[in-house]
């Protein structure tokens, strides 16, 4: 009841920052747009160095950037427990499940959920991206005056699989963006634990410790700070944005927020219906803070601390089952990053003149799933991922790239909605396989 309480209180004041960032950074957009009409341009400038401005990038010396300090702060705090809690999360839930069959239906259930949820998510976007494609809105996109971003390249998406082993085990463990490699390594140092059994109850009190330990930096983490830390992510977000960025792409805006914000609220309660067979209010009402939080950071990384927190205490899954579940989820299970890369891949063929068939959507969905999968859990990496989508199909005129130069200047705020369906999608699986494992406590679900 106690951590209920707590999670209500912490949404609460989530949503009361939301309103706030929103409220005022819409009030910035406006502000900007009627100094720069008035020719005030000089004096936005000033506010814009003072608040929002980016004080790593170059010629921003003598910016001050107060809300870009805070909320980067807030993001590096959760980033840098990420690899520590990913791996000692999973190591600990594999060590502790003595009996194999029992770990390895939790793992084929994991995946199999996440698989059904992503494949609905393609063919969802692809029904979406069709019926606008047919209405001729995403013709509409004038391009002829946006400046083409540098330092994007096309992979192969199978070069997601190479990443899976890595060559160096220290190295792995510094890269936040290797989390794939981080999970390999963990699911093996659980499996070789679980084997050896008592030899290993020494590291497996360490691995406890530090799990503990982590629990407490971070619950002081999220409790004191998140709601300022909102509260400057999102003002400054919408601060950052002009009218004239969201003008051309209008069509791929509207299209892409409005199926995002479909499947969060009608897909995950059906999932939640039909695979647990249980009510999914508790689980919305709950989640909600979680989504917040994702769509506050633009992350999956910086959201899996407040998620893993929520889903094992205030809806009951069995920490096994979250610490393997929740951290496979925020490297493999896209439903929302998937969505965004296929219509994103149809507004750029339809506006730089490319046929979009049946056949182009159904590799575009089958590029998407296996991109979704390599995209890491940090703010604007799905955009960056798409690319591989387009050069995959060929879509690599100078129109096209202009088309996904302009998606790149405006994808954060979509980047924002997309994380909310990510972390949403991970928790839903955790439920499911939790309650097809009888490891969910549904009077807590239910509370």
């Amino acid at each position: 009841m106690k951590s209920a309480n707590k999670g209500k209180k912490l949404a609460m004041k989530m949503i009361i920052a939301l309103v706030c960032g929103l409220i005022v950074g819409f009030g910035c957009i406006l502000l900007r747009e009627n100094l720069i009409a008035n020719g005030q341009s000089e004096t936005w400038t000033t506010i814009n160095n003072i608040f929002f401005q980016d004080i790593t990038v170059e010629g921003a010396t003598s910016a001050i950037g107060i809300f870009y300090i805070i909320g980067q702060l807030f993001v590096n705090s959760l980033q840098l427990i990420i690899v520590p809690m990913v791996f000692v999360s999973i190591a600990l839930a594999i060590c502790v499940i003595t009996d194999t069959k029992k770990l390895g239906r939790i793992s084929s259930k994991t995946i199999l959920t996440f698989f059904i949820t992503t494949i609905c998510a393609l063919i969802f976007a692809g029904i979406i991206g069709a019926l606008v494609y047919q209405t001729g809105a995403f013709n509409a996109v004038n391009a002829s005056d946006i400046v083409i971003k540098e330092g994007t390249v096309g992979t192969n998406p199978l070069a997601i699989i190479l990443s899976i082993v890595p060559n160096n085990f220290i190295s792995a463990l510094t890269n936040n963006g290797g989390v794939l490699a981080i999970v390999f390594l963990a699911v093996s140092v659980g499996l070789a634990m679980n084997q050896l059994k008592d030899k290993t109850k020494t590291i497996k009190k360490l691995f406890i410790e530090l799990s503990d330990i982590i629990s407490v930096c971070l619950s002081f983490i999220i409790n004191k700070f998140a709601p300022y830390a909102i509260f400057c992510l999102l003002t400054r977000t919408f601060a950052a944005y002009g009218i004239d960025y969201l003008k051309p792409a209008l069509a791929y805006v509207i299209t892409v927020l409005i199926a995002l914000f479909v499947y969060l609220i009608i897909a995950y309660p059906i999932y939640i219906m039909v695979m647990a067979k249980l009510s999914p209010k508790p689980f919305m009402k709950k989640i909600a803070k979680v989504a917040l939080f994702g769509f506050s950071t633009s992350s999956s990384a910086a959201t899996l601390p407040l998620n893993k927190q929520t889903t094992v205490d205030e809806m009951g899954v069995s920490e096994q089952i979250a610490s393997f579940t929740l951290p496979l989820g925020m490297t493999i299970n896209m439903d929302g990053t998937a969505i965004m890369q296929v219509i994103a891949a149809i507004f750029v063929a339809a506006s730089s003149g490319y046929d979009v068939t049946f056949t182009s959507m159904a590799i575009i969905a089958v590029l998407a799933l296996i991109a979704s999968i390599g995209t890491p859990a940090a703010p604007g990496a799905g955009a960056v991922i798409l690319f591989t989508i387009l050069t995959g199909m060929g879509y690599t005129n100078d129109a096209a790239l202009l088309s996904y130069s302009l998606i790149l200047a405006i994808n954060r705020p979509i980047e924002m909605l997309v994380t909310s369906l990510n972390v949403v999608g991970d928790s839903s699986t955790s439920i499911i396989v939790a309650k097809k494992e009888n490891m969910l406590d549904e009077d807590l679900y239910h509370r």
